[in-house]
């Protein structure tokens, strides 16, 4: 059974930072090209960052050099580095976990940038 699950979220100042991690058990982890995704309510779901298999990324326009995208196979983890963070980072970001059969999404976590 395949399980996605995301945490490290919460509330943050604006140019604070936070890591998001993605757990994602029951697929081939080293097979899957893993995505962080953001929805706020104004807006549809947005691509953040994606590493693919061999380990290349890449980054929505707005992220401009500040998140991180990395993965460990040994934990089958998936992390997301965000500094300098804006009040318009706010948003619910989800983990995305595409393979060769199906794809994948996690409940989401919660950031608030906000002081």
């Amino acid at each position: 059974q395949v399980h996605i699950v995301e945490s490290g979220g919460g509330l943050v100042q604006p140019g604070g930072s936070l890591t998001l991690s993605c757990v994602a058990s029951g697929i081939n982890f080293d097979r899957a090209a893993i995505s962080w995704f953001r929805q706020n309510p104004t807006n549809k779901r947005e691509l953040v960052a994606v590493i693919g298999r061999s380990g290349g990324t890449n980054y929505g326009d707005f992220v401009e050099g500040r998140f991180t995208i990395s993965r460990d196979s040994a934990k089958k983890t998936v992390l997301l580095q965000m500094t300098s963070l804006k009040p318009e980072d706010t948003g619910v970001y989800y983990c995305n976990v595409l393979t060769e059969m199906d794809d994948y999404w996690g409940q989401g976590t919660q950031v608030i940038v906000s002081s």
